[in-house]
């Protein structure tokens, strides 16, 4: 992480220089006032805290400040905009030895760069305030942040996570593999995509209502016809993505059939776009246990088909969730998670 950390006297800039000693791995900016004097081999130096605020709170992912939690709450009070994007705050005392996580705890980092303080530092008391790991109820910010999900619709998170707290279900539309890794199911009904409601969570690329929705990546299973073109495939893969509402960051991965692993036009696609591609042959796509919707190459090599089977042997979870679409009858595109 990139951390600022505050400081406005002489004592808080001598904790300051402790404080850098336990956080060797991170990116640290000691900011004091001018004329003070340490030990630190570099101090970004300012006359009033305000001056630094701006840049501050815009440049970095955490800011640590040894100062009083009223004034820090003041200060940065003007500058809030929204949880997903405002930098983590925590507020630590000059013995080093009580931390708390004033903002950004879940999706800032706050809470984990808190915990970290505290296992390192001797003595240091974490105070970590949100509801959900004080009850050790499921946070499924967290888990988005966790696994590298996109996060939509954050708006609704509060009532999900305040029907959870209040030993109330929660609905999560979802695959059965996805469901399975979740922690603390006890209050977790899964129900299919198709049923969503005011206490339900959506977990799928795809965003279809107003629910808190939590976006894996998606792996795209591509076939095509011998020489097609790069700009064909592009084109295909732009189109498929427009019609089902995805961006183009959500694609982790490509997969197809190890017969076109020599596709020149599928290959540039695969570097043009930074994505890594995985090539399956025969004996893995059909011993796959799933049916798969009627495929020429099932006359042609004998397979279940490329698209559909491909994607879902190139994902995490193993779930095909958008059939095969053929594009101007050479590009063939299929989206697993």
């Amino acid at each position: 992480m990139t951390i600022a950390i505050l400081t406005i006297n002489q004592p808080s800039l001598d904790a300051a220089s402790r404080l850098v000693t336990y956080l060797p791995e991170h990116n640290l900016t000691v900011f004091g006032k001018e004329g003070l004097t340490h030990t630190l081999e570099s101090l970004r130096t300012f006359g009033k805290l305000d001056d630094i605020l701006p840049e501050v709170w815009t440049g970095y992912d955490a800011i640590i400040a040894i100062m009083a939690t009223g004034a820090v709450v003041r200060k940065v009070a003007p500058y809030l905009q929204d949880k997903a994007t405002d930098p983590a705050v925590i507020v630590i005392n000059l013995s080093l030895d009580r931390v708390l996580p004033l903002l950004g705890g879940h999706l800032g980092g706050a809470n984990a760069l808190t915990a970290q303080l505290a296992e390192r530092i001797p003595g240091c008391i974490p105070f970590v305030s949100t509801a959900t790991d004080q009850t050790g109820t499921v946070s499924f910010e967290m888990l988005a942040k966790e696994r590298g999900w996109g996060i939509v619709n954050l708006q609704a998170l509060a009532a999900i996570s305040n029907r959870l707290l209040n030993k109330q279900k929660v609905k999560v539309a979802t695959c059965q593999s996805i469901f399975e890794s979740l922690p603390n199911q006890a209050l977790l009904e899964r129900v299919d995509w198709g049923m969503q409601g005011a206490e339900t969570i959506v977990i799928a690329p795809h965003v279809g209502s107003d629910a808190l929705t939590l976006q894996p990546g998606i792996t795209l299973g591509i076939g095509c016809n011998r020489d097609t073109k790069q700009t064909t495939i592009t084109r295909a893969v732009e189109h498929f993505l427009s019609r089902h509402g995805l961006k183009r960051e959500q694609i982790t991965g490509l997969a197809s059939f190890e017969a076109k692993a020599d596709e020149v036009g599928l290959l540039a696609f695969a570097e043009a776009w930074d994505l890594p591609i995985q090539f399956f042959d025969k004996e893995t796509i059909n011993g796959l246990e799933e049916s798969f919707s009627p495929s020429a190459s099932t006359k042609h090599f004998g397979l279940k088909g490329v698209a559909e089977p491909s994607a879902v042997l190139g994902s995490v979870w193993r779930q095909l969730i958008l059939s095969k679409e053929v594009f101007e009858s050479s590009v063939t595109l299929a989206g697993a998670i």
